[in-house]
């Protein structure tokens, strides 16, 4: 296989897996069917756990109106609790916004349709029965609105009666951290064992604005105990099935590729279960427990309710950091991250940042750049004999390549010394990828906010695609020149499916986040200028 076909062969690769996601993303949510029934009994009571926990209470309105809101304002966020039940309402955080308009509403972590699904509710499930302990009548709390900064912590407790159990729910929250967490005092005043499980549970609305979410789609994923992260991000799958894996897990979430939503059971051995339904995503994790007569027992769990920041996360419970993978090419993505940072401490703006890490890419890549301009210039040269060669042996394909593979020896040419640095620099550009995709920097982050000399919007949030398609369009010119500069080999087939790449590749790269195709830009011109120079030279 000579170099232009390895080429086209690469090329053809990422159209295909870009195509895929561009072509078929994640469907939209849809009132979904009811859920399977899990067959295991132990399995069973942690999937109604979560299946009734993500099921809409039957006039939970109703039953929340009974209690009175409680505020908890902070620097970062401001959280709402009901003191029926100790549920909450909404979890607004103040550095983050919906969009970039400088008035638009600031991210609720919970979402007006997941209001009143008691999110951060507490179930019971003793055996053969299950209690939604927000339901219950008689919950009393002193909490208070309140107001915390520094690193003051605040502690509500709410108290009520359940399944002939007493609770009491304390929910620490703190003005310098996103995380909340809770203890439980349950304390069984009967005479008999009460055995089953706890559950925990989460509701959302959803992380991604509507129309993002084919590039940055909510989805469900867990902390396996045993090691590994695993996401669900099929909506129909959530909506028919659930989601309830058997292996124990550290923590379960909703999240998007900028902002988070999990649970962190205290106890080991938690099952997870959740569903989507009625455009709320709904989670539970649950621990098996028995409450002994006349003894109290605390059962615990954690809230993270924020940004998808690598930096917060690695300082959260139970292993939290995992929520943010970059699938294979992690160990890539996230170094690339570190570098591009680094930059961005001393210029600023993210744009810039991304051009310094573009030319240093390159110029980590010129040696094998050079090699292969040297290899298609060599290739080029005897373009002609093989030409001729494919002419006198076109009845017999066999020698036909035997000629041309002799040819290459005599010369001593490598075919594939072309392909050696595009090869390499994949990994890299998807690595890249990812981490432009779902790095909650570039969210926002903007590069030129404003088309020079006028006040239309631009290049304001690199995380979102080009609003007037500048950017792609010249990096499709780019590829285009870069393809017109580069030796055609002798099949025409090959010479108009290079031609085609640039056109392609433009449509893709349409959609895409603007700091992707700004290193994709940046990139092109540099390879431009490198092969300009290489052939000057030669």
């Amino acid at each position: 296989m000579d170099t232009k076909r390895l080429i086209a062969a690469l090329a053809l690769s990422l159209v295909v897996l870009f195509g895929w996601s561009y072509f078929f993303p994640p469907d939209e949510p849809k009132t979904p069917p009811t859920a399977a029934q899990p067959e295991a009994k132990l399995e069973q009571s942690a999937a109604q756990a979560g299946a009734k926990a993500a099921t809409p209470v039957e006039g939970a309105s109703a039953v929340l109106s009974q209690g009175r809101a409680v505020t908890v304002k902070t620097p970062l966020y401001t959280a709402r609790f009901n003191t029926q039940g100790g549920v909450l309402e909404s979890f607004v955080l103040q550095n983050f916004r919906e969009t970039i308009a400088k008035d638009s509403a600031r991210i609720d972590i919970v979402g007006q349709s997941a209001r009143d699904k008691a999110a951060l509710g507490l179930v019971i499930l003793p055996e053969g029965s299950e209690v939604h302990t927000w339901n219950a009548q008689g919950w009393t709390s002193d909490a208070a609105d309140s107001e915390i900064s520094g690193s003051e912590k605040k502690t509500l407790v709410f108290t009520g009666e359940a399944a002939g159990l007493k609770i009491e729910r304390r929910l620490t929250v703190s003005a310098d951290s996103y995380l909340v967490t809770e203890e439980t005092t349950v304390t069984n005043g009967g005479s008999a064992p009460v055995s089953g499980r706890v559950a925990f549970t989460i509701a959302t609305a959803g992380l991604s604005p509507k129309g993002e979410d084919k590039y940055n789609p909510t989805r469900i994923a867990y902390g396996k105990v045993k090691g590994g992260f695993e996401e669900v991000t099929d909506h129909a799958e959530m909506k028919e099935k659930g989601v309830a894996p058997k292996d124990p897990v550290n923590w379960t979430a909703v999240e998007s590729n900028y902002f988070l939503f999990a649970a962190m059971p205290k106890a080991e051995g938690a099952l997870t279960n959740g569903k989507l339904k009625d455009d709320v995503f709904n989670l539970a994790v649950s621990n098996a427990v028995t409450f002994e007569p006349g003894q109290a027992k605390t059962v615990g769990c954690s809230y993270y309710m924020g940004p998808a920041d690598r930096s917060i996360l690695a300082n959260m419970p139970n292993k939290l950091e995992q929520a943010v993978d970059f699938g294979w090419f992690h160990l890539i993505a996230v170094p690339l991250l570190k570098v591009l940072n680094w930059f961005y401490k001393f210029v600023h703006n993210y744009g810039v940042a991304i051009i310094l890490l573009t030319v240093l890419i390159k110029l980590i890549f010129w040696p094998l750049s050079q090699k292969s301009y040297k290899s298609m210039e060599q290739m080029k040269k005897i373009q002609p004999m093989i030409q001729k060669l494919r002419e006198k042996y076109a009845d017999d394909k066999e020698r036909m390549n035997q000629e041309i593979m002799g040819l290459y020896k005599t010369y001593k040419v490598n075919p594939a010394g072309g392909c050696l640095p595009m090869i390499v620099q994949i990994p890299v550009f998807f690595g890249l990828y990812k981490a432009l995709l779902g790095s909650i920097e570039l969210r926002h982050a903007a590069f030129i906010p404003n088309v020079p000399f006028t006040d239309l919007v631009w290049l304001a949030d690199l995380s979102a695609k080009d609003p007037y398609y500048v950017t792609p369009l010249i990096m499709g010119a780019t590829m285009f020149i870069q393809q017109k500069m580069t030796p055609t080999g002798g099949d025409p087939m090959q010479a108009k499916i290079m031609l085609l790449m640039p056109v392609v590749f433009t449509f893709l790269f349409l959609q895409f986040p603007s700091g992707l195709v700004v290193y994709w830009l940046v990139n092109n011109v540099l390879s431009i200028a490198q092969q300009w120079w290489m052939m000057r030279k030669a």
